[in-house]
């Protein structure tokens, strides 16, 4: 089971992007791999914390975590993370800042190789749909996207301008003298590379528009807006080096006809007939969860609430099943024949058909009381 990430890094779930950053860097400093040559328990723990400050220091990802934890980006390949990346990818993502930390002190060869710039590919977003055995049910769902790759036979080269760093350095006059400034290239536009010849249909950055077909791990008990995110299934980035962006997928719940979904409970209405509801009636009802038999007994009034447990929806956060709420309601034809009408005429005034409701019959407000404590 994965870390809280608000432990990971050592801050309360009310830290600021500031104290997060912070925290962030006082793991760094005390895992960096050169710090730490050989160590994989220390190598781990490094992108332990890169996943860490990747969710809790992008708003979207923070909120969604603050609000379904590691399930609100499990089921879809992942979401991207650290764990997912080597090295060269935590140092490239977080370039900013480990150039604030190790800009002089480590000089390895894998600081040395950060001097080359990786682009990253655009993310891709979609919706998919899902009815109500989806989200109770879970599972393997497959999507069919489009998404930008490299070309067959398209092919780069080192940006002569900046020499593969995709940044160059700028030297201007000011009152306080000559100051020194980075910025992206103007040339490859800091990806380090420009095209060196295109593949066939290719546009200007050498990319074609592929069809391919992702798999995503739909978790259980799911809701509607929900984000899952696939690492690497996005848009490729122009280069040799370059790292494809993510394919973020928002969930569309589907009304179902049958059931209405209020949080983890179904409600389900289940019309009777008048002979049924005074004699009594077993009815066979069909559920996401399978068939089910009810024993409706003699008097059976409308209104009527049957619970099945755990017949819901299952928890997101994996506490258990919602119930599932039967709401009765007797069906009354609007039209009658002779012998039928007379039959009720006939019992109009008979003191068995006048309502009579005991302590025991709970009020309209009462029911919907009931149904929401």
């Amino acid at each position: 089971m994965k870390r809280d990430y608000y432990e990971i890094l050592g801050i309360s779930r009310s830290a600021t992007a500031a104290e997060i950053k912070r925290a962030y860097r006082k793991k760094a400093i005390a895992y960096h791999p050169d710090k730490n040559p050989g160590d994989k328990v220390a190598e781990e723990k490094f992108k332990e914390a890169a996943e860490a400050y990747e969710v809790l220091s992008d708003p979207d990802k923070k909120a969604r975590y603050d609000q379904f934890g590691h399930q609100a980006f499990e089921g879809a390949g992942g979401f991207g993370g650290a764990h997912h990346m080597d090295m060269e990818d935590i140092f490239s993502q977080f370039g900013d800042i480990f150039g604030d930390i190790f800009g002089g002190s480590f000089n390895s060869q894998r600081s040395r190789s950060r001097q080359t710039a990786r682009s990253r590919g655009t993310d891709l977003r979609v919706k998919l749909k899902i009815g109500i055995e989806d989200i109770i049910k879970g599972g393997e769902k497959k999507i069919k996207i489009k998404r930008k790759v490299k070309a067959p036979g398209t092919t780069y080269q080192t940006c002569h301008q900046c020499g593969g760093s995709g940044r160059i350095a700028r030297v201007t006059n000011t009152i306080f003298g000559r100051m020194q400034t980075t910025g992206p290239c103007n040339v490859c536009g800091g990806t380090g590379q420009v095209l060196q010849s295109r593949g066939k249909g290719s546009d200007a950055q050498g990319m074609i528009t592929k069809e391919d077909i992702v798999s995503i791990n739909l978790p259980k008990g799911v809701r509607n807006g929900v984000q899952l995110r696939v690492g690497g299934k996005g848009n490729e980035a122009p280069g040799q080096n370059g790292m494809p962006g993510d394919l973020i997928v928002q969930l569309e719940e589907i009304s179902d006809e049958k059931f209405k979904r209020e949080g983890n409970n179904l409600h389900h209405d289940l019309y009777i007939s008048i002979p049924e509801a005074v004699l009594g009636v077993d009815k066979v009802i069909e559920t996401p969860h399978g068939k089910i038999k009810l024993r409706l007994p003699e008097g059976t009034q409308s209104g009527k609430i049957l619970r099945l447990k755990n017949k819901g929806v299952p928890d997101l956060e994996g506490y258990g099943y919602g119930d599932m709420l039967i709401n009765v309601n007797i069906w009354v034809p609007k039209k009658l024949d002779k012998e039928q009408r007379e039959f009720f005429i006939k019992n109009l005034d008979h003191p068995n058909f006048k309502p009579n409701p005991g302590k025991s019959e709970k009020s309209f407000f009462e029911k919907i009381h009931d149904m929401f404590s």
